[in-house]
């Protein structure tokens, strides 16, 4: 039977080569789509273009557009970590991490209020867990998380391999939040939908009885062919948002500890890393002998094609990695 889908992501989830979310919340809606009447609510960054607005339209029957909230620059260093202080005491108040109220807009909530208080939807899917703050546990309709992965177990996987950039905070989080913010939000849904065993290990120690079900990410054989001929050369490729913290890690930690290693041996050894936004301490790496940093590229495959072996030197990070499928 048709459904009506009202799925929240507070990411714009177009054009979905920009990132993890995006891969997997618009693959998501494209298969939906399919069988159901999709309205999708999403915010528009700074990033997003017209052009891929009425693109991403397409595929929805309705798409309604919020801005994300503006929030005022502390004018200097004091009120800075005034303000740091504040979010963090405000987040242990409300139970739930600055990140997620940091993105939170009252105009949603409003919207969402309405729409389902019309009885237009029969399901409620949010996609990552940042969306579960627009939930009432008295709507009438049915609801979904779809976890892309666990924030607490991501924190604590950060630490364990000593690649969080403020250990101190996050072990205030992880031991003053997190465990309980994961617990009160898993509990207002009908449905848990995660990606991996761990997260569901993970969620299944707040409530034993929960409804949770894994569905994994996959490889669209389409966009990622099998490559036409063997490559030539030696080089390696890594791919990935070269603006996420685990992915500079990895790019950092290849290209300074383990490709001069390789290069001994083998000095033709080339190192190409793969991804859209490098901040500097990336960009930086392409000084070093054999190392190429490419930025956004029209089609990965093609740079994954002309690459011998594909490396996946991640030290730290949690659920499940697109790259290495």
């Amino acid at each position: 039977m048709k459904k009506n889908i009202l799925m929240l992501s507070s990411t714009f989830p177009y054009p979905p080569s920009r990132g993890g979310t995006e891969i997997r919340t618009f693959n998501l809606l494209k298969y939906l789509q399919q069988n159901h009447n999709v309205t999708l609510l999403t915010q528009r960054h700074q990033e997003v273009s017209d052009v891929e607005v009425e693109e991403l339209r397409q595929w929805v029957n309705e798409l309604v557009i919020f801005p994300l909230p503006e929030r005022s620059q502390p004018p200097n260093p004091i009120a800075k970590a005034t303000a740091k202080i504040g979010r963090f005491a405000e987040s242990l108040a409300k139970g739930t991490p600055p990140n997620v109220l940091y993105r939170y807009s009252r105009e949603m909530q409003a919207w969402i209020d309405k729409f389902v208080a019309s009885g237009q939807c029969d399901v409620i899917t949010c996609e990552h867990s940042v969306n579960e703050i627009y939930i009432r546990r008295t709507f009438p309709a049915r609801t979904v998380v779809n976890i892309h992965s666990s924030v607490s177990g991501w924190i604590r996987n950060h630490l364990e391999m000593g690649a969080s950039p403020n250990a101190l905070r996050d072990r205030l989080y992880l031991t003053l939040l997190l465990d309980r913010y994961e617990k009160n939000y898993a509990s207002k849904f009908n449905k848990i939908v995660v990606t991996t065993e761990d997260d569901k290990s993970q969620f299944l120690k707040y409530d034993p009885e929960a409804e949770i079900e894994i569905v994994a990410n996959g490889v669209d054989l389409e966009l990622f062919p099998q490559r036409p001929k063997p490559p030539t050369g030696r080089k390696l490729a890594f791919v990935g948002a070269m603006d996420a913290s685990h992915n500079i890690d990895a790019a950092r930690f290849f290209s300074l500890e383990i490709l001069p290693e390789l290069q001994k041996p083998y000095p033709d050894t080339e190192f190409i890393v793969v991804g859209a936004r490098p901040v500097e301490s990336v960009l930086e790496l392409a000084k070093r002998p054999g190392v190429t940093v490419t930025g956004a590229v029209p089609r990965v495959a093609e740079y994954l094609h002309q690459a011998a072996v594909s490396v996946v030197p991640l030290r730290s990070g949690y659920g499940i990695k697109n790259k290495t499928l």
